[in-house]
């Protein structure tokens, strides 16, 4: 592979989790919420009738499910050979889709050639975040949308809550350097342990009146234990991860060629959509 901003332990590592966590056992209904809260502030009704745009490290599909349905073609892009196959199997029935092996910086597709892009909990597992989003945007039309979902480093929470953080790391660091199947043992303990009595205590106290959105995994309340063995082996288990506040995302989207940044209020943080500016 020639591509140079990637890391390939990482990129194998996901290969890894998403044939083991297709996505299949994934509740619909929980589906098309997370889709709904990623995509709150993409400009659906913007799009030409005949859009055609890039889905940026696509894993299984889930989001590509979603949204081919709603566009003229879709081009469903992943450096991991074992979760691009999950892809094509899993969107089989979809004859908008397109697939295409390769890293960030060998996109096959033209310059200016898209009408929206998207990256969904992709770019902050790449070495140069900003040189990432700095492709995609090169791949896109004038003023076409590019919608990312990027790690914050927790900007908006108190200090005992960053500091809880810190304490995880050390955990992902070594977990990460696991064997696949250790990580994925270790971490449906962490779902078992950590993320499900959190989440669901979560949901008694809201039950109760309480206000629960700054309490540790409160955003898994009403999610399933299938989303938290996912979501701990992707926390727990990758070996490259960057982590940026508000303002640096804007400022990597603005100066990679994007324009009119906005950001979703709530979780997951930080979701944000920019324009590409007229050159």
């Amino acid at each position: 592979m020639s591509s140079k901003n990637i890391d390939e332990a990482t990129v194998v590592g996901f290969g890894e989790e998403w044939s083991s966590y297709t996505q299949e056992q994934l509740d619909p209904s929980e589906h098309r919420l997370l889709f709904e809260q990623y995509f709150s502030v993409f400009p659906f009704s913007e799009l030409p009738p005949e859009a055609e745009g890039f889905d940026l490290g696509c894993g299984t599909g889930r989001w590509a499910a979603l949204m081919a349905r709603r566009v003229a073609r879709l081009h469903c892009i992943d450096p991991a050979p074992k979760a691009l196959a999950v892809a094509r199997r899993l969107l089989a029935g979809l004859t908008t889709v397109s697939f295409h092996q390769c890293g960030v910086d060998d996109l096959a597709l033209s310059d200016d050639s898209q009408d929206f892009g998207y990256s969904i909990g992709v770019l902050h597992h790449i070495p140069d975040t900003e040189a990432a989003i700095a492709c995609c945007v090169r791949k896109l039309k004038s003023g076409a949308p590019f919608l990312v979902y990027i790690y914050y480093n927790f900007d908006n929470r108190a200090s005992w809550f960053r500091a809880i953080w810190r304490i995880s790391e050390i955990g992902r660091t070594a977990i990460s350097r696991l064997p696949f199947p250790a990580r994925k043992a270790v971490t449906t303990v962490i779902a078992a342990s950590v993320y499900w009595p959190l989440a669901r205590a979560a949901w008694m106290l809201e039950k109760a009146g309480a206000d629960v959105l700054n309490l540790p995994l409160s955003e898994y309340r009403y999610r399933g234990f299938y989303s938290m063995r996912t979501d701990a082996l992707d926390r727990f288990g990758t070996r490259l991860e960057h982590r940026f506040s508000k303002t640096e995302i804007e400022t990597m989207m603005n100066r990679s060629g994007l324009k009119d940044v906005c950001f979703r209020d709530g979780p997951p943080f930080w979701v944000a959509c920019g324009r590409k500016a007229e050159r």
